[in-house]
């Protein structure tokens, strides 16, 4: 059953609760790097039907006709917490489980996985498809949610202990035939890379969808502001369904409650001291011990597992999970990812990866974990599915690629040149002559709200209503809340794929501010597309050079600390660059169409100043260019 296309609220809602609250082919001739998937009429790729007449892979039908599931087993951690999870089993006809190891597949949830089961599609997809062919799947509950003992804190130290332990557990049991592997998005993906980097016995791959590097960075407080859109939803979604009473309830009474008090813990200990403290601009507000604790990034490189990745131009972790798929690339790890045109929602549902070309998802898990966990042959699995296969907005095409940043690409930087006014007059870009101009971004709080960052940072959850929205279509409106900068009509296509940066040399009347900055393609008929967006707080600006990114010498990917230590408000009169580190994407500028750089000081409802920094924020920040401030955006480009 389609979910979310039949009943597009219900269905988002539950995966709020549920989700929210959480390259070339060798075939491929040789000097194309990037290559172009056939679109259909639409735009987008429709897949060829699978047949072993014409050498593609097919998928195998079902070895077992029904499943079987338990409920509620329990899954001792070394330190005494016992965690609950539902193991689904093939089972015959009469739907008695089958008496044959299988391996097993495993999903460590935030989001109470009894509730889960409601969500359709949004929690990954079903899991029965892969049963009915010969695996064993177990749904966990995360430490101290839905039917497990302990306190939820959010990837611990020992949440995320817990995850390698899981695996190890279920690589032991008697109905496990020793091999593992992982699904899930969001919290769910995550929880894969901690489980992958404890190297846990049995392991042999994962399947991430959506799941984040970095998280100050990526979500938490972007460009160092704190996120207020879909934090405190998530927090208190998870914070939510923990406190539901757990299933075991019904059979231990004394069970039940013991582990209903140890989660209503987790709300007076971590969930509101963490928000109250961020808001308050303590150390929650800032990078540090306790986000590199939960950061992935710090872990990856011990995960050496084969690992696909599903990732959106609109998610949450838009920035995040190709630095994942490039650390395990770079290391020889097999890996390949799929970034569509998909918000949170979207690419934790997985619905549309069928647009990609390679098939549904649960055709690609099936086939992901045959080749690397039952260990069967697919001669054309490299062949058929490039490293990278991305969506290009602009063009409509699917592209493919060896690498995500790779010699395919050229570092190509637009100065900014003239002056801008605020909702009058727009500047320019150009990679020609400059000229001087300043432009004065006024502090209008409403700036952001109706623009496609509204639903990006909300996980999506507008657009999944199915109600027409013209801000996710339209920019234009949101461009005259602040200054804009473009190009002419380009007269070739500019294709980009991967971060961008804009260099802003900037003063400012208190010293502080953010800039908030979109890059958009202006069709001739004035209908502005937002297709990435970056942030930075003025006063956060200290560049990390040696954890920064460069393309033929020039900054694409900035790294800011985001420490309280490395805060420095301007001087007065003082004028200094600041890096904004825009998300990466891939996009067409195409022939007639104008590259645009908007700057507002607002995103609202995405990110707020702290509490201490509201009145610093409430400034008018003057962008300065000229040769001695050469103010640009450098954006890596592919080479037509």
């Amino acid at each position: 059953m389609d979910t979310r296309r039949s009943t597009p609220l219900v269905a988002a809602l539950a995966g709020l609760a549920l989700v929210v609250a959480g390259a070339l082919s060798p075939a491929t001739a040789a000097g194309s790097p990037v290559t172009a998937v056939r679109p259909s009429d639409s735009g987008i790729v429709t897949s060829a039907p699978v047949s072993a007449a014409d050498g593609t892979w097919t998928p195998r039908g079902e070895d077992h006709p029904q499943t079987t599931t338990v409920k509620d087993v329990a899954i001792p951690m070394s330190d005494g917490v016992s965690l609950r999870g539902d193991l689904m089993l093939p089972a015959d006809s009469a739907g008695n489980a089958i008496d044959e190891k299988v391996p097993v597949v495993v999903t460590i949830t935030a989001y109470n996985k009894t509730l889960q089961t409601y969500a359709g599609g949004l929690a990954g997809g079903d899991a029965s498809y892969l049963v009915k062919r010969g695996y064993a799947h177990l749904t966990v509950d995360a430490r101290g949610t839905g039917s497990s003992e302990g306190e939820w804190q959010a990837f611990s130290a020992r949440e995320n202990k817990d995850a390698g332990e899981v695996m190890t557990w279920a690589h032991e049991q008697e109905w496990s035939d020793g091999s593992t592997a992982m699904t899930g998005p969001s919290y769910m993906g995550i929880s894969q890379i901690w489980a992958g980097s404890a190297q846990p016995p049995g392991l042999k791959a994962l399947f991430p969808q959506v799941p984040g590097a970095d998280v100050y960075r990526d979500v938490v407080a972007s460009g160092g502001q704190v996120d207020v859109g879909f934090i405190p939803l998530w927090l208190g979604l998870v914070t939510s369904l923990g406190v539901v009473p757990p299933t075991i309830t019904a059979d231990d009474p004394a069970a039940g409650l013991g582990t209903l008090l140890s989660h209503l813990g987790s709300l007076l200990t971590f969930t509101t001291p963490l928000l109250l403290n961020a808001v308050l601009g303590q150390e929650p507000a800032y990078d540090g011990e306790f986000y590199q604790e939960r950061s992935p990034i710090n872990v990856v490189d011990r995960v050496e597992v084969p690992t696909f990745f599903i990732a959106g131009e609109y998610d949450l972790f838009q920035r995040g999970t190709p630095l994942l798929f490039e650390n395990l690339q770079q290391r020889g790890v097999p890996t390949k990812m799929i970034i569509g045109p998909w918000d949170h929602l979207q690419g934790s549902s997985g619905e549309d990866v069928d647009q990609a070309g390679h098939g549904e998802l649960a055709e690609l898990q099936l086939r992901w974990f045959d080749h690397y966990v039952k260990g069967m042959a697919d001669p054309t699995l490299d062949s058929e599915i490039a490293p990278l296969t991305y969506f290009e907005q602009g063009s409509g095409d699917w592209r493919t690629s060896q690498e995500w940043i790779g010699p395919q690409l050229q570092a190509t930087s637009y100065r900014l040149s003239g002056s801008a006014t605020t909702g009058v007059r727009n500047g320019s870009l150009t990679t020609g002559k400059v000229a001087d101009g300043t432009a004065d971004v006024l502090p209008i709080p409403v700036a952001g709200l109706c623009t496609r960052s509204m639903n990006q940072w909300t996980a999506g959850l507008p657009s999944s209503t199915g109600l027409a929205n013209p801000c996710l279509e339209n920019n234009a409106l949101n461009d005259r809340a602040g200054v804009v900068f473009e190009t002419a009509p380009v007269t070739e296509p500019v294709s980009i794929q991967g971060p961008i940066n804009a260099r802003l040399h900037v003063s400012s009347t208190s010293g502080d501010g953010m800039l908030s900055v979109a890059v958009e393609d202006v069709a001739p008929d004035g209908t502005v597309s937002r297709l990435t967006g970056g942030w930075q707080v003025i006063s956060l600006r200290e560049l990390d050079e040696s954890r920064s990114r460069h393309l033929d010498g020039k900054l694409i990917q900035p790294f800011h600390p985001y420490t309280s230590e490395s805060k420095r408000p301007l001087e007065r009169g003082e004028v200094a660059p600041v890096d904004v580190e825009v998300f990466p994407t891939g996009a067409q500028i195409r022939k007639g169409h104008r590259l645009r750089l908007a700057v507002q000081a607002f995103d609202v409802p995405h990110l707020l100043p702290t509490l201490p920094d509201v009145l610093g924020t409430l400034t008018v920040i003057r962008i300065h260019n000229s040769a001695r401030y050469p103010s640009e955006l450098t954006l890596p480009t592919l080479a037509h």
